[in-house]
């Protein structure tokens, strides 16, 4: 797929790899719409950046997706891609006394899955006018299979995982291609809670996901988690000790 002179949205755009993927898009002759919930945030990010706008609102509550809609459709009717990168993930420990996981999972679900099926459906009648389009999903290599130490944030992308699987199926007839990007652990703000300055940096994320998009490859699998996606394929139960293990989790 040709990813210059098109128009981007990016949800969670301010920081990490929704940055980085933004100021990738632009230097590659994009304009880029940024959203996320801090205005102030999104526009320090699009500080010293050309042709990037921000939009302040949060993708899990409607009204602010009905606003991010009427936005696009008056002021970039041209909108070619949308990236759901936005996301939610908190360190839980199962069965453990006090760890909230049904507050957590509720948390995640709403962000990392609902918020992103509605936000497509809303957006689908514009991609559709596009003589070429795509959504994309980032997930996350604990789609593939979980690691116990964020349980419900990986039940959440594996629920995003089967979903890309079936939307990308209904669209094949249309303009609008479906991706999913799989990074592995990357070293952000939003992963520092879950041990993020282990991960790659979120620009190797960018130019892997660019590569994979120009070829239209279809699952993006970033870094380690291409090997780990074999490694699956051979031995389920094996690759999940091994990323357990990994992750210090005996």
């Amino acid at each position: 797929m040709n990813i210059s002179n098109k128009t981007v949205l990016i949800t969670g755009g301010g920081s990490g790899i929704g940055l980085e993927i933004a100021k990738t898009l632009i230097a590659k002759g994009n304009k880029v719409i940024i959203t996320g919930r801090n205005a102030d945030r999104l526009e320090k990010a699009a500080s010293g950046l050309s042709n990037i706008s921000t939009f302040a609102g949060d993708v899990t509550k409607e009204a602010d997706v009905v606003k991010l809609v009427a936005y696009l459709n008056e002021t970039h009717k041209t909108l070619d891609v949308v990236i759901n990168n936005a996301g939610q993930a908190s360190l839980n420990q199962l069965g453990a006394e006090g760890s909230k996981s049904y507050d957590k999972a509720s948390e995640e679900i709403l962000t990392n899955y609902l918020a992103v099926i509605r936000l497509n459906d809303a957006l689908l009648p514009l991609l559709k006018q596009q003589k070429e389009a795509a959504i994309v999903n980032v997930t996350s290599i604990v789609a593939i299979a979980p690691n116990v130490g964020i349980a419900t944030y990986a039940a959440s992308k594996a629920a995003l995982h089967s979903y890309t699987q079936s939307l990308r199926y209904v669209l094949k007839a249309t303009p609008v291609k479906v991706f999913e990007l799989y990074p592995p652990l990357v070293n952000t703000e939003f992963s520092a809670e879950i041990g993020g300055e282990n991960g790659i940096p979120p620009s190797q994320v960018a130019d892997e996901f660019i590569t994979g998009f120009e070829q239209d490859e279809f699952d993006i699998r970033v870094g380690f988690t291409a090997e780990f996606y074999k490694a699956f394929l051979a031995s389920p139960g094996d690759a999940f000790v091994a990323l357990n293990q990994a992750r210090g989790h005996e």
